[in-house]
């Protein structure tokens, strides 16, 4: 893994590198206005290379950092295209071709973890892994009972980079503040900190996945792979054959993207409500369809546990704003924390700027597509302070959620989905429907 910065002072070192270029522009801009250049172009200036330099040091660097940038994928969609692209690409890179672990180094963390005798388990293990991403790795191997399974293997010293990285970015607030006024990055930092811990301690996924194949056992629509065994660092779970999602997206026939984007938003949707956590990390990478035409989910290391379901306000002010009601949705979204005290924002720009995000619930049936998306981010591509982007706020709460539907619309665009997807909003989200039980109870 040596092309990626880990050891402790080079990783201190980029991301000390973010405030002192950030005080180095303003003074540059400082210079530019005395000279008489309009303070708003400066301003914007400074903006543009501090989103620049934020992006190139959390793209070089793995854990905390990424998954940082990850979350605040709305810093993505607000960019111009010169900057977003190499982010994305570096993004991309480090998740879908991590470098692997060399065999000995396995071996040794197999040892700790299970003990000399770690081989007694297995009838068979294979060296090269199958899947390696930001803290750990996959391998294929064979149960002593005879079971195919896939051993997860965290990369040794992965939670301590993973923490050092947000005690670092703790510090960064002001310098995030100068992109998104209206987010307070503190409690979103302290959100994520919170959700990573659990991410890397595997008795808490392996728990998560457990849940998950109980509830979906013998479903017609999904399989989750059930856990055979589980420390803090190793997990071993079911084997399951399927297609890569990704390979969907690139050979799939127009039906098999359609039935696999339906099944994504059903899987995302249903899950708050039939198991009391959403499965926080869409991307292709995660899901699998089988010969017989199911999705299958893996990877529950990032979930958002929500016993009660999805959040009912969330349902609600969708069919709220899609009635018209613009004052009753800036008054939810302050009363969710959306919108700080402290900022106003003009009804018509939050109108226009959350009628692409809720489109899809208006009609009967809706096409996802790559086009669609990019018209949808050039309508947040103006880093001007009025900018509806750069004044919302995102709540604690509401991080994995967003993450959620900002992965999973990403994916559906790369599927090119058709499909009735309003259905499924209507089914599982409360508050959507005006005949949805939790909506009369609030009434009554």
């Amino acid at each position: 893994m040596s092309d990626l910065p880990r050891r402790a002072v080079a990783r201190s070192a980029k991301l000390a590198s973010l405030p002192i270029g950030f005080a180095g522009r303003t003074a540059l801009g400082l210079g530019k206005r005395i000279g008489g250049k309009p303070a708003e172009i400066v301003t914007q200036e400074i903006q543009q290379r501090t989103a620049e330099q934020i992006f190139k040091v959390l793209g070089e660097l793995k854990g905390g950092a990424m998954k940082l940038g990850q979350a605040l994928s709305i810093f993505e969609a607000a960019l111009p295209q010169e900057i977003a692209g190499p982010y994305r690409a570096t993004l991309t890179r480090l998740q879908d071709a991590a470098p692997p672990l060399p065999a000995a180094t396995v071996h040794k963390v197999l040892v700790e973890q299970l003990g000399d005798d770690w081989r007694d388990n297995f009838l068979s293990f294979e060296d090269r892994p199958t899947a390696a991403a930001s803290i750990g790795q996959v391998h294929k191997a064979v149960w002593h009972d005879g079971r195919t399974v896939a051993v997860k293997i965290q990369y040794p010293g992965a939670g301590k980079a993973l923490l050092s990285d947000f005690a670092q970015l703790a510090r960064l607030g002001k310098l995030f503040g100068a992109l998104l006024p209206g987010l307070d990055v503190k409690s979103v930092l302290t959100e994520l900190r919170e959700r990573v811990a659990e991410e890397l301690d595997y008795l808490n996924e392996a728990q998560a996945q457990h849940a998950f194949a109980l509830e979906f056992r013998d479903d017609p629509d999904f399989v989750i792979p059930d856990v055979v065994a589980a420390n803090e660092q190793v997990l071993v779970s079911e084997w399951v054959d399927g297609t890569p999602l990704s390979r969907i997206i690139t050979d799939g026939t127009k039906e098999e993207r359609d039935r696999a984007g339906l099944l994504l938003v059903r899987f995302l949707f249903c899950s708050p409500a039939r198991v009391g956590m959403l499965h926080a990390d869409p991307h292709p990478g995660n899901f699998r369809v089988t010969g017989d035409g199911r999705l299958c989910a893996l990877d529950f290391g990032a979930v958002n546990r929500l016993p009660q379901g999805y959040p009912p306000a969330f349902g609600q002010l969708t069919r709220i704003f899609n009635s018209g009601d613009m004052a009753s949705v800036v008054q939810g979204l302050r009363d969710e924390g959306f919108i700080l005290p402290h900022i106003e924002i003009e009804p018509e720009s939050l109108r226009a700027f959350l009628a692409p995000y809720v489109e899809p619930t208006t009609a009967e049936e809706f096409t996802f597509s790559r086009e669609w998306l990019q018209e949808q981010a050039a309508t947040v591509t103006d880093l001007r302070p009025g900018n509806v982007a750069r004044q919302l706020n995102l709540p604690p709460s509401y991080v994995l959620i967003h993450r959620v539907h900002a992965a999973g619309i990403g994916v559906l665009c790369q599927l090119g989905t058709t499909a009735r997807f309003r259905d499924e909003v209507v089914r599982w989200v409360p508050g959507f429907d005006e005949d949805d039980p939790w909506e009369q109870a609030a009434a009554g």
